[in-house]
């Protein structure tokens, strides 16, 4: 997959396969995303709902094995020579904006496990209509910890299994670790927040905003880097 990863793109600029995927999927998911943000502002909450956890499901799939396929890096293949331009470009512009498209590709990741896991807690049915419960919705630190133990300790005993099956890697530690490091913050963050914003309701609104914000901002940013990168100053690739 990753030899595969490298070979030249189907756009026909000077992209890697992988490159010109990610950016195909970027540009569907935050099309699905303002969809549904739409569907929310006309009152469709069914559509709504299987709309965004399904989109937000499919993103966090892909683009997790994307970036473990790529060893989290846009030019983790290419490297510096990935970029053609000038230094002082690559250092005041291009790292700039690529330090914070990564920056919030994390904070999109973890907003995305926020948004499912809020949006399946406040929703509740009218006839066959899913509507947000307009109420104080608060959670006890001792639910979140148990729930933390409860997840760390599946994701030991996977561990251990590939362990004994000798199919154990510093990968897939990686990435089990970074996903209940995500799920800790989103426990964290849940806590701080309902502070804020303790009714339900009132809490997904607001935040479903945010996260809209920032899936365009990152599509922005994503399309820039990629622009740089292979299109406006392409360096030596492969």
């Amino acid at each position: 997959m990753a030899e595969w990863l490298r070979e030249p793109g189907f756009v026909g600029t000077h992209a890697t396969m992988g490159a010109d995927i990610s950016q195909l999927m970027a540009a569907v998911f935050t099309t699905l995303f303002i969809i549904g943000w739409v569907q929310a502002r006309k009152g469709e909450g069914t559509k709504h709902h299987w709309l965004m956890f399904g989109g937000m499901i499919a993103m966090l799939s892909f683009f997790v094995s994307y970036y473990l396929f790529r060893n989290l890096g846009v030019l983790a293949f290419e490297g510096k020579e990935g970029f053609g331009g000038s230094q002082w470009l690559y250092d005041t512009v291009f790292v700039p904006i690529l330090t914070f498209h990564i920056i919030l590709v994390v904070i999109g990741l973890i907003m995305a496990v926020y948004m499912i896991v809020l949006g399946f807690r406040t929703q509740f049915f009218s006839g066959a209509k899913r509507l947000l419960r307009e109420q104080i919705l608060l959670t006890a630190w001792t639910k979140m910890l148990g729930i933390l133990g409860v997840l760390a300790g599946i994701v030991a005993a996977y561990l251990l299994t590939l362990v004994a099956l000798d199919r154990f890697g510093m990968g897939k530690l990686v990435v089990w670790v970074s996903l209940l490091v995500i799920i800790g913050i989103v426990m964290i963050l849940e806590m701080s927040i309902q502070r804020m914003w303790p009714n339900g309701a009132r809490r997904h609104r607001v935040l479903g905003q945010f996260t809209m914000v920032v899936y365009c901002v990152l599509f922005v940013t994503g399309s820039v880097t990629y622009a740089m990168l292979y299109i406006l100053y392409p360096g030596k690739i492969g």
